[in-house]
């Protein structure tokens, strides 16, 4: 079988060794596996003939027949078009060609009954349908009933005549003998239990549906075993470190009851309780803890994590806690030194501009085991930091670290892998989440502590923009301070972007009393500090930034934000932007600027962003704009190598594949069974190269 599809598709009849070399370059396409998993990505509904008397503009692409009456040239210069008038007999509408007109004067012949397939437009009182696909009709394409598979192409291609039609060619011949060589690759007891189509026969439709529902049918076989078979690979790989990775056992919760009965300034919110439960489990259960807590900008993650971290630390081990940049491990430190004095522990921190002889100390105490907790940026991943006993290890904002250095901090104990305690504010769709980290436990802190009260969001076209500025200055004057952020840095030809320094000129017009900082990514780390830490304390009101201030620093006296071209962000850095206010206990407000041009999908970001604070509803909104491997980056994680999936619409059979995969690993973990086999064979065909995020390492 595997023979058959590794064959080089230059083989396939119609192809030859030119084509196949461009074929191989634009869509990555080189065996006949390759080309018979080439999915259409839409269809033309060729099963119904309409009339033109029914036509209007509301409709789809539509399939009719007739004959053109006569041609006439139209216009000039720019603005020249060729019409046809063509008519069933009963009713008549217009053909339109602005390109190829004395190519289709020369092949199109008047008189002659045609199929002609296209969208039916208005212009005036006419409806037309401009440079319709046509062909002579004949006894084979007038019975014929059928959805038209459309496949994805490319430029050069079409200019090589491999269009969609062409490819739909290379399909049909490829079938005839593909059919006795496709296996099936689910046991025959799930196939009924689902209700799937068998393999062969979805194979076969999802390129030559005969109608919608059979095409749904294969739809539905195929995205089942593709989601099926991810799933399985990543419960595997759980199952796998489960019983690989022992982790050590932290039993002793004194320092919590202490912290929690004499020390914790607030209550705790229910689901902040639910995953302290959720990890204490994990801590307790002799196994190496994998962990993602999933919450909202201000949500307490990092009380929970230093909760959890006051269990090893009863237990005699140490927590260490990374974050991306200086001033965030600044804010983490500052924020724990608090209760650690209170507790007598020692907490120290460490970032690329400790001093040498603080880092001597650091190294000193970390060795001997009387300091407690290590707050620090990558400076904690150098070889000289050395642990007496890391118990865990908490990790914010995750996606700014690399794969190997986050594999450094697992090896800072020799004994036992410390457990892990990943963070995060990006929320992260149930189903992406799901395929992303489905072998990751993910905790999710769903709720604002009390008395936080939800930012206002506000959206206001530029023409409205002397109501905003007015708004600013009454902030200030109540003593806030404000954000305001623009998309780019320098002005590009092609875009028309406010560009930060013009900006930041016109706010210094504006505002020209108040002290104003700057930030942008193209300052030296140092001066970027610099001119955060003046914001920290005060000294400037406005501060004027790119998107540099996504991540994590707390100003709780910040209680404005304006985003500039506000449509031309996406929703989940909309939010993450939003989320630098809101952190003290005043009214927060986010202005939303926008140009009065809005496109559809800019509307709907900028209509979500002011109906709701909700993270995760944003993020399940921006998946469905976007798309799985827009919103993580995953193209390196396998996400994006669904072939026919889409995490977007398909969350519901991801539920079900998984309830699946995961039924049949409780019953045969090693699929060592005759019942599936056929399962043990397909994921051992299947790529090996899959990340496995299980490892966080």
């Amino acid at each position: 079988m595997a023979g058959f599809f590794d064959t080089k598709i230059e083989f396939l009849k119609g192809i030859g060794p030119q084509k196949a070399t461009l074929i191989n370059k634009e869509l990555e396409i080189f065996t006949f596996g390759d080309l018979i998993q080439h999915y259409p990505f839409r269809y033309e509904d060729r099963t119904k003939f309409y009339s033109l008397s029914e036509l209007d503009d509301s409709l789809p692409n539509v399939q009719v027949k007739g004959k053109i009456k006569r041609f006439e040239l139209v216009g000039g210069g720019r603005k020249k078009r060729l019409v046809g008038h063509f008519t069933d007999g009963t009713s008549s509408i217009e053909l339109v060609w602005f390109q190829g007109i004395s190519w289709i004067t020369n092949k199109i012949k008047p008189g002659v009954e045609y199929v002609v397939y296209g969208k039916p437009t208005r212009f005036g009182s006419k409806i037309n349908i401009t440079h319709p696909e046509m062909e002579v009709l004949t006894a084979k394409n007038e019975q014929a009933a059928y959805l038209s598979p459309v496949y994805h192409t490319s430029e050069k291609l079409k200019k090589k005549f491999i269009d969609s039609r062409a490819i739909s060619k290379y399909q049909k011949s490829l079938l005839v003998n593909a059919v006795n060589h496709i296996r099936e690759t689910l046991p025959s007891e799930i196939i009924q239990e689902y209700k799937l189509m068998d393999k062969k026969r979805a194979v076969v439709f999802i390129h030559f549906p005969n109608d919608n529902k059979v095409l749904q049918l294969a739809q539905y076989r195929l995205k089942f075993e593709e989601l099926f078979f991810v799933q399985l690979k990543l419960l595997k790989m759980k199952v796998a470190r489960m019983d690989k990775f022992r982790g050590a056992v932290f039993n002793d919760s004194s320092l919590v009851t202490e912290f929690y009965n004499n020390h914790l300034p607030f209550e705790l919110t229910n689901a902040q309780k639910r995953v302290i439960k959720e990890v204490y489990r994990d801590l307790r259960s002799g196994q190496q803890m994998n962990r993602l807590v999933q919450g909202d900008v201000g949500s307490g993650k990092t009380i929970v994590a230093f909760i959890c971290g006051l269990l090893a630390i009863s237990s005699d081990a140490q927590v260490a806690l990374m974050a991306p940049t200086e001033i965030l491990a600044e804010q983490h430190f500052n924020g724990l030194k608090v209760f650690c004095d209170a507790l007598g522990l020692n907490i120290r921190r460490l970032t690329g501009s400790s001093k040498k002889a603080d880092r001597n100390e650091i190294h000193a105490a970390l060795e001997d085991g009387s300091l407690n907790v290590l707050v620090g940026t990558h400076a904690l991943l150098e070889e000289k930091v050395k642990f007496k006993n890391l118990g865990l290890a908490i990790i914010d904002e995750q996606h700014r670290f690399g794969v190997a250095q986050r594999a450094k901090l697992w090896q800072k104990n020799k004994e036992v892998f410390p457990h892990v305690l990943v963070m995060t504010a990006t929320p992260i769709p149930r189903t992406l989440a799901m395929t992303l980290y489905g072998d990751l436990d993910i905790s999710v802190i769903d709720e604002l502590p009390a008395g936080r009260k939800p930012i206002k969001t506000i959206h206001f076209y530029d023409t409205n923009r002397l109501k905003a500025f007015g708004f600013i200055a009454e902030q200030i004057k109540l003593g806030r301070q404000v954000y305001i952020v623009y998309p780019l840095i320098e002005e590009s030809e092609k875009l028309d972007y406010k560009d930060l320094m013009d900006g930041y000129e016109s706010i210094s017009r504006a505002f020209p009393k108040i002290p104003i900082g700057i930030l942008h990514g193209r300052m030296k780390p140092q001066d970027k500090d610099f001119e955060m830490k003046r914001f920290v304390k005060g000294e400037t009101k406005i501060m004027v930034a790119t998107t540099v201030i996504e991540v994590g620093v707390n100003v709780p006296n910040a209680t404005v934000m304006v985003i500039e071209n506000s449509e031309k962000f996406g929703l989940s850095q909309l939010h993450q932007l939003r989320g630098r206010v809101g952190r003290g206990a005043d009214q927060s407000y986010c202005i939303l600027m926008s140009d009065f041009k809005l496109s559809k999908e800019a509307k709907i970001r900028i209509e979500t962003m002011v109906r709701t604070n909700d993270g995760f509803e944003i993020a399940e909104t921006d998946l469905q704009l976007r798309g799985p491997g827009d919103i993580m980056g995953t193209m390196q994680s396998g996400v994006a190598d669904l072939l026919v999936s889409d995490l977007a619409k398909d969350g519901p059979i991801l539920q079900i594949a998984r309830e699946c995969a995961k039924k049949v690993l409780d019953e045969d973990p090693e699929l060592t069974t005759e019942k599936y086999r056929p399962i043990k064979i397909q994921l051992d065909n299947l790529k090996k190269s899959t990340v496995n995020w299980s490892r966080i390492s």
